[in-house]
């Protein structure tokens, strides 16, 4: 008798419990999520979770208009990119080089501003590549520092992965893991 009873229970349960699990959620309207947590791990109920976890969204031209940032004419191609490995911000010994006639730049030219745009490749997501790019801008204002640059004279602003190509291999996007240095006059 005590075997059937437990029998019984066990089946009383698995169908009680298992369809839950196997039930899907109908997507939202939007295609995106309808609640979350937050970093805390506070619940967010359904319809004030916006799904970027308080990232502000950006267009990647925060600042830019017809050629000026700030108000200050941009002017590319006097200074070369720093280029970055993989998933790093770490500057090699080999890209010091271009931050040193940076540095030599700023200091020839004192009215001069930089303006330092951190890119990535198409990895990883948008959110992500954000941030990286924020890393290799700050790390390359950071060297910029060390050679004595006052941080006043240098804007930084991530692109992320805006501006890359997507699709290509890790090696084929090499060129999309940079930070552009833009001289401001």
């Amino acid at each position: 008798m005590q075997k059937s009873v437990r029998l019984f229970s066990a089946l009383l349960i698995a169908i009680l419990f298992l369809p839950a699990c196997t039930n899907k959620q109908a997507p939202s309207p939007s295609g995106g999520v309808t609640g979350g947590r937050d970093f805390g791990g506070n619940i967010i109920p359904d319809g004030e979770f916006d799904g970027n976890y308080g990232l502000e969204l950006r267009d990647g031209n925060e600042g830019i208009q017809n050629g000026y940032y700030n108000g200050r004419e941009m002017v590319f191609g006097i200074l070369e990119p720093i280029y970055f490995g993989f998933d790093s911000s770490s500057i090699a010994a080999s890209e010091r080089t271009k931050l040193q006639k940076a540095a030599d730049y700023l200091e020839a030219n004192p009215t001069a501003g930089l303006l330092i745009e951190g890119h990535a490749d198409w990895y990883g997501t948008a959110e992500y590549n954000l941030a990286l790019g924020d890393r290799r801008a700050e790390s390359s204002s950071s060297y910029l520092g060390t050679l004595g640059i006052d941080p006043l004279r240098i804007d930084k602003l991530s692109k992320g992965s805006l501006e890359s190509t997507s699709g290509l291999s890790k090696s084929e996007s090499f060129k999309d893991r940079r930070a552009d240095l833009i001289i401001l006059k």
